[in-house]
């Protein structure tokens, strides 16, 4: 069942098209990876996908709402971690579970939540006082505390070392398994090539291709997801 549906989007800041006629589709329950080079346009796909940034045309879908006219009602279905987000300084992770909790009509436990993301050690830390890898993790357990069908997950693990990064992935996986629908936005190719059923892959604005990492690298006659990006796009990460 497809829960994403996107048709010739476009997007322009300034007279210049971030998304140039973008279509693709994520079907229920798969980890999707979005890839692509700073600039290429995926977060905001995602934003437009996700009710957060009006888009100028085409059609979206996500879950059988369109994100412009129903964006109250998806809110409460998907969840969205940002690659650049921040809250006040003094707040508290324990507070901020608790504040995001309050803005949905059935959220998760937010305490089981906490612990399963291993935050509840920092519950009275003031969000100032985190590292960037503690922030980022607030950052998707956050996003997970309205139980969302489908989550957009933006640069996963920019901010995490190799051991973190690792348990991240798992933590996906999990979602997964229990039948959420993952977007996955990235610049890292390991990490596509290592979470995603299927990859889109994105340079200026368009789909240049899209398939599973196997299909991708076979595609491009190349070993890795690294070579293939770079056999299709014609450009570096």
């Amino acid at each position: 069942m497809t829960v994403i549906e996107i048709e010739n989007l476009r997007k322009s800041y300034h007279d210049r098209p971030a998304v140039d006629g973008l279509s693709l589709r994520v079907e229920r329950g798969e980890i999707f990876g979005i890839a692509g080079a700073n600039g290429a346009g995926k977060t905001t796909v995602v934003e437009c996908a996700a009710g957060l940034r009006p888009y100028d045309d085409g059609t979206v879908r996500v879950l059988g709402l369109d994100p412009r006219t129903d964006r109250r009602r998806l809110l409460q279905r998907v969840g969205v971690q940002l690659q650049e987000a921040a809250l006040p300084d003094a707040l508290r992770v324990g507070e901020a579970f608790r504040m995001y909790a309050s803005l949905y009509q059935h959220p998760l436990d937010w305490r089981a939540l906490m612990d399963e993301w291993g935050l509840t050690e920092k519950r009275r830390v003031g969000f100032a006082s985190l590292s960037g890898g503690w922030k980022q993790r607030l950052f998707v357990a956050l996003a997970l505390i309205g139980d969302p069908e489908v989550v957009f997950l933006d640069e996963l693990t920019t901010a995490l070392d190799p051991l973190a990064r690792r348990s991240t992935w798992d933590r996906v996986r999990k979602l997964r398994e229990r039948g959420v629908t993952v977007v996955l936005v990235t610049h890292f190719l390991e990490e596509a090539e290592a979470l995603c059923d299927r990859v889109a892959i994105i340079d200026r604005g368009r789909v240049v291709t899209a398939g599973s990492p196997q299909a991708l690298i076979a595609e491009a006659g190349t070993d890795s997801l690294d070579s293939a990006y770079l056999t299709l796009t014609g450009r570096g990460l």
